[in-house]
């Protein structure tokens, strides 16, 4: 009799490395736990209670595969003003969460076999799902410099060869918070228009950008014409803080819309309206909570900056994006085993560079989207650590 067995595609996909540490400590007394990619704030009141009306109004039934015609409206309209150009309800599909909106995007364009090329390192999901579709990844790896993490841009536009069928971009990046310039962005886009190419643009971070008078990160969607082969991914749950809903959406071409809707129909269905309710108010009533959150997390970035900066042998490039301070520490090189060591002799939980591709060994990642409190505290055990081995 045959054993039991997935097939070969999805036995070789790489289990993730972030929850293989977190699973190992999550709720022991004592560890502080900056593994995750999220605030340890909860969703603003205003998201909760709209969500809540919902329920208690008995939103309870199905709703149509890309979202309530509402909430398309209104992230449509927030997508017009956030990036000062035209969206409409027929570019938007709401998906349950941001990683579903990967999948169901890759599954639009993607066929076995198909060449996709990366900029890493790289959050593991978006690499694991070509693989899942039984796809090839290539990786280009971001350049460290003297003014911190950069884009090889001659090296990808040498692996954007006309055989590509998808480049995957995250910026603001997550793990390193490396963001793109517009320029960069101007150049990709129109070689991966002259080739064909699609490209997949995960903007999930996109509000959390330090640079002086952005208020968002520059995007693939405020520059491509509407037949470009362009999607925007991207999540309630970073700059709402509502990582605990799975809401989020793709920006597609019209045309698309119809083949996303039966995607939908066979991955998910539909988003729960109660979310969708939620996710209203976050798109209209919440950018007095997204100025507040990028300030505290200004703040917190640079505390953090001060603090590792300060501690014997840790390197840490300049980044301007995201959550994360991507750091290393002379005479470590095993980047999960550090990450095990640090749990388990002073209690700080970090996520492994490994996790993020081997671009990332030697590596950790810290989501300081935390307390300034809570941060020092990490600092002190981390400081502690360094010097018992020294």
């Amino acid at each position: 009799m045959p054993q039991p067995s997935a097939r070969p595609a999805v036995q070789s996909l790489s289990a993730s490395l972030i929850r293989d540490v977190a699973n190992t400590a999550m709720g022991r007394e004592g560890v502080l736990p900056f593994w995750f990619g999220e605030s340890d704030q909860p969703t603003p009141g205003f998201i909760r209670e709209a969500a809540m009306a919902s329920l208690q109004q008995g939103e309870t039934f199905y709703s149509q595969n890309l979202g309530r015609p509402w909430l398309r409206e209104g992230i449509a309209s927030y997508l017009s003003h956030l990036h000062h150009r035209p969206f409409t309800a027929e570019q938007i599909g709401v998906t349950g969460s941001g990683v579903s909106a990967l999948m169901l995007a890759m599954q639009l364009v993607l066929s076995p076999g198909d060449r996709v090329v990366a900029v890493t390192p790289l959050w593991p999901n978006l690499v694991e799902i070509p693989r899942v579709l039984s796809a090839h990844v290539e990786r280009v790896p971001l350049q460290i410099t003297d003014q911190g993490w950069q884009l090889d841009l001659q090296r990808l536009l040498d692996a954007l060869t006309p055989d590509t069928r998808l480049l995957l971009i995250n910026s603001p990046n997550n793990p390193t918070g490396w963001t793109i310039t517009d320029d960069e962005q101007r150049i990709v886009l129109e070689h991966c228009r002259k080739h064909g190419i699609w490209i997949l643009a995960d903007d999930v971070y996109e509000r959390l950008v330090y640079r002086s008078g952005l208020d968002s990160a520059p995007s693939f969607l405020a520059k491509k014409e509407d037949d470009d082969l362009v999607i925007g991914v991207n999540s309630f749950s970073k700059a709402w803080c509502m990582t605990g809903w799975r809401a989020g959406w793709l920006t597609i071409p019209a045309a698309l819309a119809d083949d996303l809707a039966k995607l939908v129909e066979y991955n998910t269905s539909c988003v729960p309206e109660f979310v969708q309710r939620g996710a209203m108010a976050a798109i209209q009533q919440g950018e007095p909570h997204v100025g507040q959150l990028r300030q505290q997390l200004g703040v917190q970035r640079q505390l953090m900056v001060e603090g590792l900066t300060a501690i014997d042998g840790v390197t840490l490039p300049y980044a301007d994006g995201a959550m994360y301070a991507f750091f290393r520490i002379a005479g470590f090189s095993d980047s999960l085993a550090l990450a095990r060591a640090l749990i388990s002799e002073v209690g700080l939980g970090l996520a492994p560079g490994r996790a993020f591709g081997e671009e990332g060994e030697g590596w950790l990642r810290w989501c300081y989207a935390t307390s300034p409190v809570r941060l020092q505290e990490g600092l002190q055990r981390l400081n502690d650590f360094v010097r018992r081995q020294r």
